[in-house]
């Protein structure tokens, strides 16, 4: 089934950090400061938080700079870019914890890295894809796409800076190259305009206190 609107959907994502400002400079260098919001906290949090932001570009020339602007602005390289099945991509892990994943679908370069971003994508880890299809279905997201148990992805409102989607936890983390133990605050609030809950997997929602996506700034909020 495929739609392209959502009643409800993922109105902004909130990046939980210890170093608010640090985290700005990675996510002004990376191009993502309009994609995301940070809040201050210092929650525990250890190992893989379960999640991960996956920006598509158009070329793997464009993934490389995205990598290297992420390193030089502090982040870790998980998985440096290479050519797969599927397309060409890499992994890093921001100061504040993070870790995004860059790729594009495309194996050979038809220009100039650019600085485009065509889609972020919020990647959540779950133990039963499922169950958590369901549990979203339920409070009106939209299903878009869906492969099973392994992979679930909504449709996005017309106002969602981030696309929402389910992948099982231990898929994930082997993909991102991290082990999938972890344990804590998953470090990320998620606003919806169905209001507040808690998924399944412990992830927290909130409702949307405004449309559309915000540029990146600290929050005295907790």
């Amino acid at each position: 089934m495929a739609t392209t609107a959502s009643a409800t959907s993922l109105a902004s994502v909130t990046l939980e950090v210890a170093d608010p400002e640090a985290a700005r400079r990675f996510c002004t260098a990376l191009g993502v400061d309009t994609y995301v919001r940070l809040r201050a906290s210092e929650a525990d949090s250890s190992g893989f938080r379960g999640f991960t932001l996956a920006l598509t570009v158009s070329r793997p020339a464009t993934v490389d700079s995205f990598l290297r602007a992420g390193v030089d602005a502090g982040a870790t390289m998980l998985k440096p870019a290479v050519k797969s099945l599927w397309g060409y991509g890499g992994v890093v892990q921001a100061p504040d914890g993070t870790i995004w994943k860059i790729a594009t679908s495309a194996k050979k370069d038809t220009g100039p890295a650019t600085r485009e971003i065509d889609e972020v994508v919020l990647l959540l880890g779950v133990e039963d894809v499922r169950a958590s299809k369901q549990f979203y279905a339920g409070r009106g997201l939209t299903l878009a796409r869906s492969f099973g148990g392994k992979y679930a992805e909504f449709a996005s409102g017309p106002s969602s800076p981030v696309k929402l989607a389910l992948y099982k936890r231990r898929g994930l983390a082997k993909d991102l190259g991290v082990p999938a133990e972890g344990s804590g605050s998953h470090r990320i609030v998620l606003a919806s305009t169905a209001g507040s809950f808690t998924d399944p997997d412990g992830f927290a929602w909130e409702a949307a206190t405004s449309p559309g996506p915000a540029p990146a700034t600290a929050s005295a909020r907790s």
